[in-house]
């Protein structure tokens, strides 16, 4: 058994096709914020789903894709492997339509998860839209600096609050990379930080993001983690943090920790989801 007490977690899994709301699990949130000085459950959890399918009232098979929208007050996650599993079970079932899959899955994890869940699913030809790939103006910060890398462990010490000018800006970096905690298998992300107050010095930023090279954590404790490491290290005024991870699974997961208004949870994928 893992230290999370997951059940299909790093095991080998039977996969189901026939409706099954008992694989979800989920992981309190508690644990890895204990040791926060700062709130980090200001923002949301975006996963996009994009292998759902089931059978409709004449037992012909639909495909459809889908995003999920869970509070970061939430007091849970839902963890991933369980709601691949979850999705996966419906491949066999028979639902009328689209909107009742969409009901079942926003019953089903807001019962488990102790909180309202959006779910917003489409039609595979109609999801061009929400599914588009947007370009980023936001500045890259991954340069060949010419300095050296000893270390691969997290590290918020990297960041030192130092003298400069007040700035609003944004920036973005491709090397976020971490590892499940359960498992130990690498997770990749690129990252979106804007913020505002005294300017951020690029090279101490990247060096911290790549202190997580090593680091066990699930997505959403990563980007608190950033979040907190940044509002509490450095005294910004106003930050937010996006982390766009690769799909696993025919799923992609994207927390959003932010101090602006960020309630709108269509984000744009990036070129590598």
């Amino acid at each position: 058994m893992n230290a999370y007490a997951l059940k299909e977690l790093g095991s080998h899994s039977v996969y189901m096709d026939e409706y099954n709301p008992g694989l979800l699990e989920k992981v309190s949130r508690a644990p890895a914020r204990a040791a926060f000085r700062l709130d980090t459950s200001r923002g949301y959890d975006l996963w996009r789903l994009y292998e759902l399918t089931y059978l409709n009232r004449l037992a012909i098979p639909e495909v459809a894709m889908g995003m999920l929208t869970v509070p970061a007050s939430s007091p849970f996650i839902v963890e991933s492997k369980s709601l691949k599993l979850y999705l996966g079970s419906f491949t066999q079932t028979r639902f009328e339509n689209l909107s009742e899959v969409a009901e079942v899955i926003t019953h089903d994890l807001g019962q488990l998860l102790e909180c309202d869940v959006k779910v917003s699913l489409w039609d595979v030809e109609d999801a061009a839209e929400a599914f588009a790939i947007a370009p980023s103006d936001a500045t890259l910060i991954d340069v060949n600096a010419g300095f050296v890398i000893d270390s691969y462990d997290l590290n918020p010490e990297l960041l030192i609050k130092k003298d400069g000018p007040r700035v609003e800006e944004t920036l973005r970096s491709n090397l976020l990379r971490t590892l499940c905690p359960v498992t130990s298998q690498p997770d990749h992300a690129s990252v979106l930080i804007h913020y505002q107050g005294v300017q951020v010095n690029h090279l101490d930023l990247l060096r911290y993001l790549i202190s997580f090279r090593q680091h066990q954590g699930f997505h959403e404790q990563c980007v608190e983690q950033i979040y907190h490491d940044l509002k509490f290290r450095l005294k910004l005024d106003k930050v937010s943090v996006k982390a766009f991870f690769t799909r696993r699974g025919g799923i992609d997961i994207n927390p959003v920790r932010s101090d602006f208004d960020e309630t709108h949870p269509a984000l744009p994928r990036t070129l590598r989801q």
